[in-house]
């Protein structure tokens, strides 16, 4: 076993199991233990936003997440004390853009341009601090060890091609590296690592909580394809859907070996990766998703009381 498996072996076996708060007060029945998972997906990831709703009206807090890229920065959000309305009115706060063409990113008023900078020299196209700093300022979390709810990011180290578990330490250097997109995103060099997307390591990270938590909820958010009559896809389109294509090829062999207990995939067709500024229709493809996860969460509540 390679020095970094066996780093990320211990930490995880140090992390405390999945607690649900009603068994810690005493005060009421204790529940099954919830660990959520928040996959990878670029702006489709906002979908994200409409599952936590569903945990908001039930009043049930998962006692872990697991998230990675735009996963980790949802769940961030939501392990600082966010709710999910509150994590809404932030995405809607810029309009984002299309990824169209490059020129689409100038576009708009705030935006995801004005949090964003080229960084040609880094290894990416931008330098996403600019994003990074604007969803700090939103929470005083600024650590892992500030969070109200247990959170491990999912970063991929460059060298070893290994997933990197982040669980502590600066929180937001974490999801940085975790939505570190290649090729578009600055990598993050943390000591003798470089770190880029957690989505080409580990794009749905379900399996990291599956000996912390009793029930498992996987939101996949990777998108899909389907054939049109328009002209062959352009090249950005090609990039991005390619890195899908892979990333849902992870997650289908992770499948075969463990499976989560609820296992919810949003609509997101059509949704390109920086299309920020399609958050309604994105909420709203994802309302059918939402009502499913909220019947089989009722339905495993109830069983599990």
């Amino acid at each position: 076993m390679s020095l970094l498996l066996r780093a990320m072996t211990v930490m995880l076996l140090a992390l405390p199991a999945c607690l649900p708060a009603s068994a810690e007060e005493g005060d009421q029945p204790a529940r099954p233990s919830i660990g959520l998972a928040l996959g990878s997906g670029g702006a489709g990831g906002l979908a994200h936003i409409a599952m936590l709703e569903v945990f908001d009206d039930l009043e049930v807090k998962p006692d872990m997440i697991a998230g990675t890229s735009i996963g980790a920065v949802i769940g961030s959000l939501y392990a600082a004390g966010l709710s999910a309305e509150e994590i809404r009115d932030i995405f809607d706060d810029f309009a984002g853009s299309n990824l169209d063409a490059l020129s689409g990113l100038m576009d708009n008023d705030l935006r995801l341009w004005d949090l964003l900078r080229l960084d040609l020299n880094n290894g990416g196209l931008f330098d996403a601090r600019g994003f990074i700093d604007f969803i700090a300022g939103k929470v005083e979390a600024k650590t892992f060890e500030d969070l109200e709810i247990p959170l491990l990011v999912v970063a991929t180290d460059y060298w070893s091609g290994d997933a990197v578990i982040l669980a502590e330490g600066d929180l937001f250097e974490a999801v940085q590296a975790s939505m570190a997109v290649p090729g578009l995103f600055s990598p993050v060099i943390k000591d003798d690592q470089i770190l880029l997307d957690g989505g080409m390591a580990n794009p749905l990270p379900f399996d990291l909580l599956a000996e912390h938590c009793d029930l498992i909820v996987a939101v996949d958010v990777t998108g899909t394809r389907s054939a049109t009559d328009d002209d062959d896809p352009a090249v950005l389109d090609l990039l991005f859907s390619t890195f899908e294509i892979m990333q849902q090829s992870i997650i289908t062999a992770r499948r075969q070996s463990i499976e989560p207990d609820i296992a919810i995939q949003p609509d997101t067709s059509d949704i390109r990766l920086l299309h920020f500024n399609r958050i309604e229709t994105i909420l709203e493809k994802a309302a059918p998703a939402a009502e499913e996860l909220r019947e089989q969460l009722e339905e495993a509540l109830s069983e599990g009381a």
